[in-house]
């Protein structure tokens, strides 16, 4: 005879799951503002900057801003794995903690 499947405990699992990996999100993004130095900026300034990269259509300016990220993301793997911290692939990362010191004094370009 087949074993009874719990459906309310693989739903909660699941549930559970879903919770961590959104929450795993939120903070990496929180360690990117900082990482960046956008933590400087108030938060309707962001927010608008942000609204407006969305709603772009100029592919040619998207792509100078992807490049421009993907050279911000090299550079900060060279100087010890702070990327590693933002874009998940480091397991030991500490919020504040390498973001913070690698965002002052660094030119946006």
């Amino acid at each position: 005879m087949r074993k009874v499947r719990d459906y309310d405990a693989e739903l909660k699992a699941l549930n559970d799951k879903a919770r961590s990996l959104k929450a795993k999100r939120v903070e990496q993004l929180g360690q990117l503002v900082a990482a960046t130095g956008a933590d400087a900026l108030d938060t309707e300034t962001l927010a608008g900057v942000l609204l407006d990269a969305v709603g772009a259509k100029d592919t040619g300016a998207k792509e100078a801003w992807r490049a421009k990220g993907a050279a911000f993301f090299q550079r900060r793997g060279r100087k010890g794995g702070g990327a590693a911290a933002i874009d998940g692939s480091g397991a030991q990362a500490e919020p504040g903690g390498d973001a913070a010191g690698g965002s002052g004094g660094t030119a946006n370009g």
